[in-house]
């Protein structure tokens, strides 16, 4: 179970008017790949970010992350510069305390988190839509083992960890099991706040 601490409640209530989208879903999804194809897609639109994550874990090409050590990312979950932070698969997480200036200034922010944390940020932010990434068991244990990175730990566990789906209370589901492009392009309409299906 991870541990969820966030930041971002104001005195005054919700944080908004802008939109935060959370990306989640199993290891071994796709939720990196349909992000980056997003972000690609999105990059010329100035009123949607998509910040780094804070991890104690090296970044790779699998995920672009601001890499910090355990003592740095506590001085920081201390100093208050996080949103949010988490702890997962033996790792601490975390999102920048600025994305609160870009909700507040009415831009759309797009995280990879842990469900975890995702009734906390429905309570702290004003406009949340869950995106769960899901693809079939046999998708993600190639997906997993492709990838092969050692910090993912054993892929068996992962794959056997049960993780109830309704705790997402998902906005949008998108089966990640064909076309990268295609399901990228639903992420951008989710993002966009489009019609997300063809």
């Amino acid at each position: 179970m991870s541990d969820t601490e966030t930041m971002a409640q104001d005195k005054a209530g919700a944080i908004g008017p802008g939109r935060l989208v959370l990306v989640v879903g199993a290891s071994g999804a796709g939720k990196d790949t349909l992000l980056r194809l997003a972000q690609a897609a999105c990059a010329d639109d100035r009123n949607i970010v998509f910040p780094r994550r804070i991890v104690t874990r090296a970044s790779s090409a699998d995920e672009d992350n601001i890499a910090v050590s355990p003592d740095e990312f506590a001085r920081a979950r201390e100093h208050g510069d996080f949103a949010v932070h988490w702890d997962a698969h033996g790792h601490a997480y975390a999102l920048p305390l600025e994305i609160n200036d870009d909700i507040r200034a009415g831009r759309t922010v797009v995280v990879n988190v842990s469900r975890t944390v995702i009734s906390a940020l429905r309570r702290a932010y004003a406009n949340v839509v869950v995106v769960v990434i899901t693809a079939p068991p046999d998708v993600l244990a190639q997906r997993l083992a492709a990838r092969a990175r050692h910090s993912d730990g054993n892929i068996a566990e992962r794959l056997s960890r049960s993780v109830d789906d309704s705790s997402a209370n998902a906005d949008v589901t998108i089966l990640n099991a064909g076309s990268a492009d295609y399901h990228g392009r639903q992420l951008v309409r989710v993002i966009r706040n489009e019609g997300w299906q063809d």
